[in-house]
């Protein structure tokens, strides 16, 4: 019987050592897949702009198309600066970990999409990454199906990716709901996940979208 082929030597069982390696090649800007419980994801340095763009150029995505970014926890979202509301707070102890992005406004006027991924390896990594906040994005080209494989992920980003952790295949395939939370209440920015229904029962207010 022919042996099976040997995995690409980027992709990567995630170990409690290689998410340490994944966490270091953030911080060296360098760009790295990762699973959520949603899709595979591929995630970059937020305060680089050279790993920003490379990010852009690994999705070929339009760079006026604003990223995630991923926190370990409502914590740290307050510790980037952004306003939490009580309707966020409500949302982020109904859906956090979980699949909700919520886009924030910041202390200077803008706004940021946040989200807390409902995955183990994800959240290791995410403390590994000790206070660097990562911008993810799902790992296949725009346009193209998301991946729920690791394998699937590094086939259609490898020329761009340093390494991908592999946690088997994840159970979602479907990306999270965005949320905008604000002074005028909760829009829905994208379709996912989570129902509208289920979002306004948890904010306690209506929803747009």
């Amino acid at each position: 019987m022919p042996a099976s082929p040997e995995p690409p030597t980027g992709i990567l069982p995630a170990t409690a050592e290689n998410i340490r390696r994944a966490a270091d090649a953030v911080r060296a800007g360098e760009l790295v897949v990762i699973p959520t419980e949603t899709v595979y994801g591929v995630a970059a340095r937020a305060d680089s702009p050279a790993a920003l763009a490379r990010l852009y150029a690994a999705k070929g995505r339009d760079e006026s198309k604003r990223m995630a970014l991923f926190a370990d926890g409502i914590g740290s979202v307050r510790a980037a600066g952004v306003r939490v509301d009580e309707i966020a707070e409500r949302l982020a102890a109904a859906f956090w970990p979980g699949p909700l992005t919520m886009v924030l406004e910041t202390a200077t006027g803008g706004w940021n999409g946040f989200r807390v991924p409902d995955h183990p390896v994800a959240l290791a990594w995410l403390r590994e990454l000790r206070g660097v906040v990562p911008a993810v994005t799902s790992a296949n080209r725009s346009g193209e199906p998301p991946a729920p494989t690791a394998q699937e992920a590094w086939a259609a980003l490898a020329p761009h990716v340093s390494l991908a952790l592999d946690a088997g295949p994840v159970a979602g395939g479907v990306p999270s709901t965005v949320v905008k939370v604000g002074p005028e209440g909760v829009e829905i920015l994208r379709a996912g996940v989570l129902s509208g229904e289920a979002i306004a029962k948890a904010a306690g207010c209506p929803v747009k979208g």
